[in-house]
């Protein structure tokens, strides 16, 4: 058994406000308890809600740490009571409810997932957050199926090339909205079958164009906003949206009748507070599902950049930009 130490160095957020507050604290080690291990982080993922976090505007939930960072790959250095699949040494990928922006993270033993074949630690850091998000949302929540239409917004985001990758590989036809050439080049050679500048052209007319006014199947949108009403006008018949964020706001009034007549769904998720055993559940999906098209390379994250730990600042200042295409990952080496 290793000897670990007593203090760790932890990004933490000072008060709401710019990247400027996040500041680095000496924290004690975080203890594993029954279910739950501890994690040597070799790298973090850095997310949007960390950014609503560190605002003041996404607070974590009860009994989580109040440290940003909802993704983490290291090494596992202990085990907490009634852990058996994991041991010390193993190196893993694992959601967290925060505390990953820190030298050392505990998590739930059921959201630690083995890293794939062929992935670095860079990699691994990065897949954790997107993944669960968009595999419980497009495939569980959504259903979507080989052969279906399916949209999502922002398509260079981590979101984004997830979701793409994973609804190409289960056989949809995938459309996607971006916000500039480069973007445009990008989604298309992860494999999206048609890419919308939505500066260019309204993502709805030209969804409807391209599918002969029929429109696609599902939609996940993390936009809102007037997106609302304007996701509707591109579903199908029958069609299902997904909401898991807000960036444009909330919409003071829509107009039911499109929804009504379309006999659409409109749900939506979030996935920070949702229960233990619920986050589980998804990665057993993940592990049997997801985890070997990745070891094949045929799903993987796309890296936008890295930055050490204690450049943070920097890393939300990159993604505050929205220039970044796939993942923002730190690293503690």
């Amino acid at each position: 058994m290793q000897t670990l130490p007593a203090k760790m160095t932890a990004m933490a957020i000072s008060e709401p406000g710019g990247p400027e507050v996040l500041l680095a604290e000496e924290r004690p080690l975080p203890v594993p308890g029954p279910g739950e291990v501890l994690i040597k982080v070799a790298v973090a993922g850095v997310n949007r809600p960390d950014v609503f976090q560190r605002q003041g505007a996404y607070p974590p939930p009860k009994g989580a740490s109040d440290l940003p960072g909802l993704e983490v790959a290291g090494e596992v250095v202990a085990c907490g009571d009634g852990v058996e699949r994991y041991k010390e040494g193993d190196k893993v990928t694992a959601l967290s409810p925060g505390g990953g922006y820190a030298e050392y993270c505990k998590v739930n033993a059921g959201h630690a997932l083995p890293i794939p074949e062929g992935l670095t630690m860079e990699q691994a850091g990065a897949l954790p957050e997107t993944f669960f998000t968009v595999w419980t949302n497009v495939f569980d929540r959504c259903g979507l199926a080989e052969g279906e239409r399916f949209l999502v917004h922002g398509g260079t985001s981590g979101i984004g090339t997830t979701a793409i990758q994973l609804a190409k590989a289960f056989g949809a036809e995938v459309f996607t909205t971006v916000g500039s050439a480069d973007k445009v080049d990008a989604a298309r050679k992860l494999g999206a079958d048609h890419v919308i500048n939505y500066k260019e052209q309204a993502f709805e007319e030209a969804v409807l164009d391209l599918t002969n006014g029929e429109g696609v199947n599902v939609i996940l949108d993390m936009v809102g906003g007037d997106y609302v009403e304007r996701n509707w006008k591109a579903a199908a018949v029958e069609g299902r949206i997904c909401q898991i964020a807000t960036l444009h706001g909330v919409s003071e009034t829509v107009n039911f009748s499109r929804l009504m007549a379309k006999r659409l769904t409109h749900t939506g998720t979030t996935l920070r507070p949702r229960s233990d055993a619920f986050k589980a559940r998804i990665a057993e999906s993940l592990e049997s599902e997801v985890w070997p098209l990745v070891s094949q390379g045929k799903v993987l994250p796309v890296m936008d950049s890295t930055f050490a730990l204690r450049d943070v600042t920097e890393a939300h200042r990159r993604m505050e930009t929205s220039g970044h295409i796939g993942k923002i990952v730190l690293t503690t080496g």
